[in-house]
């Protein structure tokens, strides 16, 4: 079986199902509920975008098919016949069934099966957490429009990645932190699939960097609606202790995914976000371990770059546990432990929400 080191998958189909032979079944009977193909002939100004639809479905089934037979060879122990469709396959079912990246449309998400139905019991507070989280935009940079995720901590804060906030801010020499010349920054909460942007939603200018952590990759806004616009929401949650049964805790990420080539296989992950990107998504999974020494806490959702400044958060009490930073495959993804942060200086200056 060929390695999987650039995929954006963060874990293997071993690691997250029990039942690998099960999942090959569910998968295909999947399939065979799709809509087969129609006799119908559309029109033909609309005949080439019906035969670009009709040829993702039958790509995706392809796709699939060749993963149940790569869940079956690795049920079975012959991990050394499984080819490399079927390899890529596999990767796209632990996405789609074990670790899917979900898309959130008018602040909500589609009913999940599988074993993430339990999703759908903990809709309401879901809801509540993703309208909590947005994307960090950007106005006069050269390159960029915006430049990752952040969510609110507490009564005008928000929290993002220092790597997030140095592309609009800098240090000004007496460890203070301020606007890059020329450059602003804002908060956007709907900026989803189908979304127009500019469309109403609510939008909140950063009007200050508070700081930026110097060993931490944190950094905390200060934001503002503007003149007559929507209040913020209230903050999140901010966890000020550790589960006790951290290695295995169901969790879940939410953030803005995007296209990124340089670190993961891009037509793999084109197949996998069907050329999706850029909106926010619901991407649930289970967090691994703690590594003290590092300060960091792992985490197998599957996420892309866009994921930078998103929280990870509890599925059972929805509290921020970390703040994701990034990842690499066959190791994990990465989040600072929010917990460990509790006497910080910055984040108490910051007043942030812990619970």
């Amino acid at each position: 079986m060929t390695s999987r080191n650039r995929s954006p998958v963060a874990a293997g189909p071993e690691e997250i199902f029990t039942d690998l032979r099960g999942v090959a079944d569910r998968v295909r009977e999947g399939l065979t509920r799709e809509i087969p193909e129609s006799d119908h002939l559309p029109p033909a100004e609309e005949a080439p975008g019906e035969e670009i639809a009709r040829f993702a479905e039958q790509e995706r089934a392809r796709v699939l098919e060749a993963g149940a037979r790569g869940m079956e060879k690795l049920a079975a122990g012959r991990d050394d016949e499984i080819a490399d469709d079927e390899s890529f396959g596999m990767e796209a079912i632990v996405l789609l069934e074990g670790r899917p990246a979900i898309l959130v449309q008018e602040g909500d998400f589609p009913p999940q099966e599988g074993d993430w139905a339990v999703l759908n019991d903990r809709r309401a507070a879901i809801r509540d957490t993703l309208a909590r989280v947005g994307r960090v935009e950007v106005s006069g940079h050269v390159s960029l429009d915006w430049v990752g995720t952040a969510f609110l901590v507490g009564a005008d804060v928000v929290m993002t990645n220092r790597h997030v906030a140095v592309e609009f801010g800098r240090d000004d020499g007496s460890a203070r932190w301020t606007f890059r010349p020329g450059l602003g920054a804002a908060l956007d909460l709907t900026r989803e699939y189908g979304a127009l942007p500019g469309a109403g939603g609510p939008a909140y200018t950063v009007t200050e960097v508070v700081g930026v952590h110097r060993d931490a990759d944190l950094a905390l806004l200060r934001v503002a609606p503007a003149p007559g616009g929507r209040p913020l929401p209230s903050p999140l949650a901010v966890a000020a202790d550790a589960p006790a049964d951290l290695p295995g805790h169901p969790v879940y990420v939410v953030g803005h995914p995007a296209w990124d080539g340089r670190r993961n296989e891009p037509e793999s992950m084109r197949r996998i976000f069907m050329d999706i990107y850029n909106v926010k998504r619901l991407q649930p999974g289970t967090a691994n371990q703690l590594l003290p020494e590092r300060n960091v806490l792992t985490h197998d959702c599957s996420t892309l770059g866009g994921n930078s400044g998103s929280p990870v958060l509890d599925l059972g009490d929805h509290r921020v546990l970390g703040l994701h930073f990034g990842g690499r495959y066959g190791f994990g993804n990465y989040a600072v432990p929010l917990w460990s942060m509790l006497e910080d200086p910055l984040v108490r200056q910051a007043e942030l929400n812990f619970v």
